[in-house]
């Protein structure tokens, strides 16, 4: 339960007599990778954030943030250590908004920020494993665990009248994992999962990975993989050889190039990301599209957060030191507090450096629970006219 704190004078001097500074934040995604096409947008949200508090003037005694982005890779473990451990060692960063995947973003954790006292908050990391990692209360999730994501494809699933399904899956943490919550979720529910199996990412052909989950039989595919990677080739070589016309694509399939690819080779086709129907991240995705990126991807609104969440914080603390703010950040997410929506950390600034509370809601209704998982709901899309377009929120 937050502490209410009483708006007052000596709460204003705390926030004030901090010395300007040039505060760092890094900004770790796969800019090469299986989801390289995403991260341009998600960065955008996040460097957004942290414009939106420089211009305000108002952070810590009139401080500024800047970006330092690192490239994750999203799959290559050693080389997201090695990127974070340059963000922290020469670039000096006070909070790192990512990483993004979540086997990189689980190494990132244990080998770098954990034994270096540095806050992580990920946008998009959603393994479940990462539920409980030893974090010392400094690793955030504003996109919520995949736990949750099977629940409710498999309940897209039955209601569609789906009732048996073949599952192929990223062969790492996050494909794994998110394919083994949808099975137990689908079966709980009374489907029948005929197959389930890991195909690599960049091969050239996926036909006998196909054949495989064919044979089994299942009267949908369920793809738990990458836009940019093996996930398209698993969907080709289905069409290609007749062995399914219809997918289930949970959220690291939905992307623009899923348009491009296919249209409406893959009409009817359904899936599910993080999204509320409470949140409004309109005010974030027009100005990542202002920037000139493809603003229509997944967690944009999520990153948008991750980065204000860390910025909010140090103002709580009076500090950017991730000793003295890490302990804050689940106490601005949640109530009490003003409600504080995207495009409005000004005023959420000016309301802490005062000593009063705020419930950050942001571009994605945040709410953080189990000391810093997303609550989090979800997108439901369907594809329609070759397009990605929302049926419901759940």
């Amino acid at each position: 339960m937050k502490k209410l704190l009483m708006a007052s004078a000596a709460g204003a001097l705390l926030a004030g007599a901090a010395s300007a500074e040039d505060i760092k934040l890094g900004v770790i995604l796969g800019f090469t990778g299986p989801i390289e096409s995403l991260t341009p947008a998600m960065a955008a949200g996040a460097e957004i954030a942290m414009e939106e508090v420089s211009k305000s003037g108002k952070l810590l005694g009139g401080s500024t943030v800047s970006a330092v982005r690192a490239d994750s890779t999203c799959v290559d473990s050693a080389a997201a250590t090695a990127a974070a451990e340059r963000l922290i060692t020469s670039d000096g960063v006070k909070g790192i908004m990512g990483a993004d995947c979540s086997g990189v973003t689980g190494a990132v954790l244990a080998n770098v920020a954990v034994p270096n006292g540095m806050v992580m908050i990920s946008p998009s990391a959603t393994s479940p494993a990462l539920s409980d990692a030893s974090d010392n209360g400094l690793f955030f999730r504003t996109a919520p665990s995949d736990a949750r994501q099977g629940q409710v494809l498999a309940n897209v699933l039955i209601e569609k009248g789906f009732q048996s399904a073949a599952i192929t899956y990223t062969n790492n943490d996050y494909g794994k994992g998110l394919a083994d919550s949808i099975e137990a979720a689908f079966k709980a529910a009374g489907g029948e999962v005929t197959a389930s199996s890991a195909h690599e990412d960049g091969k050239a052909d996926y036909s006998a990975e196909v054949a495989a989950l064919a044979s089994a039989g299942g009267d949908i595919l369920i793809v738990a993989g990458y836009v940019d990677q093996g996930g398209p080739g698993m969907i080709r070589a289905a069409l290609d050889t007749g062995a399914f016309d219809m997918f289930a694509l949970p959220d690291g399939m939905i992307g623009t190039g899923l348009e491009t690819t296919f249209g409406d080779e893959i009409e009817g086709s359904i899936g599910t990301l993080p999204g509320s129907e409470a949140a409004d991240p309109s005010v974030v995705l027009e100005a990542a599209a202002a920037t000139g990126v493809d603003a229509s991807g997944p967690y944009i609104g999520e990153s948008y957060d991750a980065a204000a969440l860390i910025m909010l914080a140090m103002q709580a603390a009076g500090s950017s030191d991730p000793a003295a703010y890490s302990a804050k950040i689940q106490d601005i997410a949640n109530a009490p507090g003003e409600p504080i929506a995207a495009g409005e950390l000004d005023k959420a600034l000016e309301i802490l450096a005062a000593g009063g509370e705020i419930d950050y809601v942001g571009a994605t209704a945040v709410e953080l629970i189990n000391g810093g998982e997303a609550a989090g709901g979800y997108r439901e899309i369907v594809i329609e006219g070759g397009k990605i377009t929302t049926a419901q929120y759940r």
